[in-house]
């Protein structure tokens, strides 16, 4: 298992009964988690000194509890701050265990020696635009959701990168990158974090089991002559780390050399020691 265990501003506390305890920044949040389907005694006093709490619906969705939480918040990784909401279905704006990625691929494109383009599909709130473009890559960030796109170059903006090479793009990523092969463009890495279910602008439905490996093979058709990695991450349940490997493999290892590795991501519980999963990802590089 990757491990995100190099935090100082977030950390897992506890977890148990399907709850998370976790610390961001100077906040205690209580969320939901699937995964956690074991019962332990709550010795932390934290658990009783909430600044959030999110519960789950019976009827699925939830809805936030507030206590003494603000508006937003920033919490920082490193040399990058990120600006924190609390939103629907639970989310805050980050997923802190992909920063064991942000520091592999910010590792090779600061060891590469010469310009790096990378391509950020499904890009979220940037945190991956972000680590890639403080490493010295320029970047093309693409999301459907205009919100998510404004919301990064937010975090941009507090982590002092808002005059880095960053084209922000809010954009369909299927449809961007068959364009950009029209175009003749390429990148020297790509990273995509695709949802398990979702819809486009004209009802047009994505399901990840069905339509992530034509991406991957389209992706390939992207890539420099001289590529430095490929990142998949998921978390779809049915999409284990051997069937990122296996995709990986064959439409980008078998014509670009390298190789590939899989595993699941996780972060470390600060209490007992346990590590708690949260998804996997599949790595290509060279």
């Amino acid at each position: 298992m990757w491990l995100a265990d190099q935090w100082k501003e977030y950390e897992v506390i506890d977890c148990s009964g399907g709850e998370k305890l976790e610390r961001w920044g100077d906040y205690i949040l209580l969320r939901p988690d699937p995964q956690v389907i074991w019962q332990t005694e709550k010795k932390d006093r934290r658990w009783h000194k909430l600044n959030a709490h999110y519960h789950r619906s019976s009827r699925g969705g939830g809805n936030w509890e507030f206590f003494s939480l603000p508006e937003q918040w920033d919490i920082r990784y490193r040399d990058l701050t990120f600006r924190l909401k609390p939103f629907s279905f639970k989310h805050t704006g980050l997923f802190p265990e992909q920063a064991v990625n942000w520091d592999w691929f910010s590792g090779k494109i600061r060891n590469a020696g010469r310009p790096v383009k990378v391509l950020n599909l499904f890009a979220y709130t940037g945190g991956a635009t972000l680590a890639a473009a403080a490493a010295g890559a320029s970047v093309t960030h693409v999301d459907a959701s205009k919100g998510m796109v404004t919301w990064a170059k937010e975090n941009a903006s507090v982590s002092g990168l808002a005059d880095r090479p960053v084209r922000w793009l809010v954009d369909d990523c299927v449809k961007f990158v068959e364009r950009e092969i029209r175009r003749g463009n390429h990148y020297d890495g790509i990273i995509m974090d695709p949802p398990s279910y979702g819809r486009g602008p004209k009802g047009e439905i994505w399901k990840i089991e069905e339509k992530i490996f034509p991406l991957v093979e389209l992706c390939e058709k992207l890539l420099s002559d001289d590529p430095l990695f490929f990142l998949i991450n998921s978390y779809t349940t049915g999409l284990q780390p051997a069937v990122l490997a296996y995709m990986l493999g064959t439409a980008i290892e078998k014509k670009h050399g390298g190789r590939t590795e899989a595993g699941e991501i996780g972060l470390p519980v600060s209490v007992n020691g346990l590590v708690l999963p949260c998804g996997a990802s599949g790595r290509w590089e060279r």
